[in-house]
């Protein structure tokens, strides 16, 4: 079990949306610096290359290629949750999303990445989109 919560996953059609959320399973997210992950069927997960990133410190954000134009990390302090918004779902984004604190936001470039090793994973959310 780990120390913060995913949800919000589901089943939607190519060109949906879905709204992913990040909590802490104690209360108050354990870090600034949030990623979201994700491990698709038959693959590994892999904390070295995050999906998106926020570090809430200086409102800092990393997109992976992959999802840049389409998917939207944010942050409600006031809720204790990291969302992760994501628009025009295609098939490959069909995969168990996972969320991890912690994660490094190095100061140029677009990659973020969990540090290693990270074991320290969530349930996750599914997520399925059909064509």
């Amino acid at each position: 079990q780990g120390v913060v919560v995913e949800s919000g996953g589901g089943s939607v059609q190519a060109g949906g949306s879905l709204r992913l959320s990040c909590t802490a399973s104690g209360g108050l997210l354990p870090s600034d610096r949030i990623g979201w992950f994700r491990q698709a069927p038959g693959k590994q997960r892999d904390g070295s290359e995050a999906l998106a990133c926020i570090d809430s410190s200086d409102g800092k954000k990393r997109y992976a290629d992959s999802v840049k134009g389409r998917f939207t990390i944010s942050r409600d302090k006031d809720k204790n949750a990291v969302y992760l918004q994501m628009a025009s779902l295609i098939p490959d984004d069909t995969a168990s999303y996972y969320c991890a604190p912690d994660v490094v936001l190095p100061p140029r470039g677009s990659r973020c990445y969990a540090i290693a090793p990270y074991n320290d994973w969530g349930q996750g959310t599914q997520v399925t989109v059909s064509s």
